[in-house]
């Protein structure tokens, strides 16, 4: 078993986004697949990404990401992710603010999948730790396609939402859970409601809920 420094010095640090109840784990937008191509296109939901700017450009923030995308391919990376998991969520209190730390984890608040092995990888990581829900927004949906397609499985305390394009864009069909971003659409779905909560989640879960087919998010 890997210490926590061990894990750390692998597979990075985890994310507490105050957002967010839980943990995150987010890489550089600019290793985006697709994102780094839509965020080109004015009008797509990637254009103008949060994730360039604000908080995200800091020396520190930059250096953690960069850390984080190189350990992705470690042969060790799925038993450090589950060592650090583990390691925060047994005592349930985020060391950054000392409030509870609920069992939910966020991949990628920051950039998305690399490859497919990739997604084999994260799905290792939610089949040992069943403790954990875990959401994984993507754009990559050729990729997810391809995984299943080859016989690849998603555990069922994953929950992958396959990211429209396109801002008041069509829901994707490809894929049984999605999420869109509306602006002068009407939301599809159920909607975000953290813009109503000071940009929190609060007590909502709708994004880790695969029962919920669809979540629309307010473009921001």
């Amino acid at each position: 078993m890997l210490t926590k420094r061990a894990a750390e010095a692998i597979a990075g640090t985890l994310g507490y986004p105050s957002k967010m109840p839980g943990t995150s784990y987010g890489i550089p937008a600019q290793a985006c697949l697709t994102g780094a191509k839509l965020a080109q296109i004015e009008g797509s939901v990637c254009h103008g990404c949060y994730a360039m700017r604000g908080n995200y450009i800091f020396r520190d923030v930059k250096k953690a990401q960069a850390t984080r995308l190189a350990g992705i391919t470690s042969p060790d990376w799925v038993e450090a992710m589950v060592t650090l998991l583990t390691a925060v969520h047994s005592k349930g209190i985020n060391p950054k603010t000392k409030q509870p730390l609920d069992k939910v984890h966020r991949w990628h608040d920051s950039g998305d999948l690399q490859s497919r092995d990739h997604l084999a990888k994260i799905c290792a990581v939610a089949r040992a730790t069943p403790w954990l829900r875990h959401w994984l927004p993507t754009r990559e949906g050729m990729l997810l396609k391809g995984f299943v397609r080859d016989g690849g499985t998603i555990p069922d305390n994953l929950v992958i939402r396959l990211s429209a394009t396109m801002v008041d864009g069509a829901t994707p069909t490809a894929w049984p859970q999605t999420s869109t971003v509306h602006d002068k659409r009407t939301a599809q779905g159920e909607t975000c409601g953290a813009p109503t909560r000071g940009n929190k989640c609060g007590p909502c879960r709708l994004c880790w809920d695969a029962a919920v087919a669809n979540v629309s998010y307010h473009i921001h």
